[in-house]
């Protein structure tokens, strides 16, 4: 079956993959991205995708996937890969509500109380409509986070 994505690299690029493979800078994807897209080279080694996989230990739709980003997006965009665009969880307090929170525990612990304990820090914050609904442990990461 002919290949769909033909990877043909420039000078310029192949120099820059050689670079990045001899020097190993960059993270170990990065740095097996230029090893697959510098074998992936119509005009260079040219192997297939199966060699390509067993040598680099990797799966068959990997190489693909390279391919296909360097013909539709570039050939930065193969080689560094996609960046995130979003956190992997949104953030659920945002600035002030953090800082009133952080108020919250400097003041003085309720009645009975010696100190704040992270559940009666987070009932206080739902009580005085800081937030609709909080946990315990969100309240640890941001006391945590600020210590």
């Amino acid at each position: 079956m002919p290949k769909k994505y033909i990877v043909r690299l420039s000078d310029t690029e192949r120099h820059h993959l050689q670079k990045v493979i001899k020097k190993l800078q960059g993270s170990s994807q990065k740095v097996r991205r230029a090893q697959i897209l510098f074998k992936a080279d119509a005009n260079g080694p040219g192997w297939t995708d199966q060699r390509i996989a067993e040598a680099y230990a990797c799966r068959i739709n990997t190489v693909e996937k390279i391919r296909q980003r360097f013909v539709e997006e570039g050939f930065e965009r193969a080689l560094e890969g996609r960046k995130r665009e979003y956190p992997p969880t949104p953030r659920l307090l945002d600035g002030a509500q953090e800082a009133r929170i952080i108020a919250t525990r400097l003041g003085s612990p309720p009645a009975g109380y010696a100190r704040w304990s992270l559940r009666l820090l987070a009932g206080r914050v739902v009580e005085l409509g800081i937030v609709d609904a909080i946990s315990h442990e969100t309240v640890r990461k941001l006391i945590k986070k600020t210590a």
